[in-house]
């Protein structure tokens, strides 16, 4: 029988999973080509043969995601295997109906067809949208093995945006190994907060590989997710974290709601700030979907380092860019902080934007007036410290889960936001560890 052709729908991390476990040495499929999209300049690479394995001497060409029709017509595509998140129902079904009036097929790999198995106990982190607070949650979850005696080793979802067969395999322990691995803002507000308190986190391309290295020195892996993305490991004990600040959104991403589904325990965060009645629906929504999960329910209570920085003040609030752009967030820490303390006016941005930053904010129009703390290369960077020191304001409040002032030069006074998980009541996180036994 002559192989399958076909085509990997993605954003450098989920398609580059679903490759490696499930078509990579795999004789009945023979996978074309990978589109890209979401993340700016990933698309026009290669996929590199050193990765690729042997049935792909040559690699695998990655294309921008607009090219798609015409893709499976020259390429002649059986099938397009979806492996991108965060995006709404609506938008997975539409490419479906493009794909198949293409003449395709579309397909959705699951977690058993995606899973590793690993050798350690594992938890994993999830979450229904980008943004619901995972890695307060997998910072207090790290609190509580550590302080029962286990050595925990963190393993992020993908951000591989640079030399693919470099990033193959990558050991955070330094702000040293930051710079080596020459990693972008992004990687780096995910990364950080682990060192920081001197954790240890894996990344990269090749998770397999990733896993085997990390197995050597845990005693439980952490699977850190990214977007909504349901796990790359099989996990021990599932935590998903929902937003009431987006309520309903648990119910129409992809694939949040199967990370909704798949958990043991369903943290409702942010219910300090929140609507009760928004509470309320994600509440129901858990229990309608997914009956048999524990819900704790917890805060993001923010600590800012110079309140009078802010106070009665006109403020430029940076927030992190994931969250306001494809996580559709409306406001972060950044505001919740300066509304608390008492800003005079938040101010807009978008007049004094340049280059990349603009282009951002055509892309995403509803992000409002904060700035989304891009960082995908040097070049953006440099277009960020542009728009913040070219931005009319008295300060800058600095909302991302890292210092941006270690990394650009703010010309302005600045002051920095900074906030953890507060669990409410008697269930929480170390409960479920005890009740799942990973901890005595």
């Amino acid at each position: 029988m002559a192989r399958k052709n076909v085509l990997i729908m993605g954003a450098a991390g989920r398609d580059f999973h679903n490759f490696n476990v499930y078509f990579r040495d795999n004789k009945d499929y023979n996978v074309v080509a990978f589109t890209a999209t979401q993340i700016p300049n990933i698309e026009g690479r290669t996929y590199p043969k050193q990765l690729a394995g042997k049935l792909y001497p040559n690699g695998i060409k990655i294309y921008e995601e607009k090219e798609l029709e015409s893709l499976i017509k020259k390429l002649k595509v059986d099938e397009v295997v979806f492996s991108y998140s965060d995006i709404t129902f609506d938008y997975v079904m539409t490419k479906a109906s493009i794909v198949n009036a293409a003449g395709a097929s579309f397909r959705l790999l699951g977690a058993a067809q995606t899973e590793i198995k690993s050798k350690k106990p594992v938890i994993a982190v999830l979450a229904v949208r980008t943004g619901c607070g995972k890695s307060q949650t997998s910072r207090t979850i790290i609190d509580v093995l550590t302080k029962a005696g286990k050595k925990v080793v963190a393993v992020r979802h993908p951000m591989p945006y640079g030399d693919l067969v470099k990033q193959k395999v990558q050991r955070f322990a330094t702000y040293a190994d930051l710079k080596k691995h020459k990693c972008t803002i992004e990687e780096i507000e995910e990364y950080e907060p682990h060192i920081a308190r001197g954790g240890v986190i894996y990344a990269g391309v090749d998770y397999e590989a990733i896993l085997r290295e990390a197995e050597k020195e845990a005693d439980i892996i952490l699977w850190d997710g990214g977007n909504n993305d349901f796990s790359f490991y099989k996990a021990d004990v599932t935590f998903t974290v929902a937003d009431p600040h987006r309520p309903g959104h648990e119910m129409r991403y992809y694939p949040g709601n199967t990370s909704l589904r798949m958990a043991d325990a369903v943290i409702i965060n942010k219910i300090d700030s929140a609507d009760m009645a928004a509470i309320n629906t994600v509440r129901d929504n858990i229990r309608l979907v997914n009956p048999k999960a524990t819900i704790i329910e917890g805060a993001s209570p923010v600590t800012v380092e110079h309140p009078e920085l802010i106070r009665g003040k006109r403020v430029l609030v940076v927030e992190d860019g994931p969250t306001l752009t494809h996580g559709e967030m409306k406001f972060g820490a950044g505001v919740v902080a300066a509304q608390k303390v008492g800003a005079k006016e938040l101010v807009d941005p978008r007049p004094f934007t340049v280059k990349s930053i603009t282009d951002t904010y055509k892309k995403y129009p509803n992000i409002g007036t904060l700035l989304p703390a891009m960082g995908y290369g040097a070049a953006q960077l440099k277009d960020l410290e542009t728009t913040i020191n070219n931005t009319k304001c008295d300060a800058v409040v600095i909302g991302t889960p890292i210092d941006l002032r270690r990394y650009i030069k703010i010309r302005k006074p600045s002051t920095r936001v900074k906030y953890d998980l507060q669990e409410i009541g008697p269930t929480t996180v170390e409960t479920v560890l005890r009740e799942k036994k990973i901890i005595k």
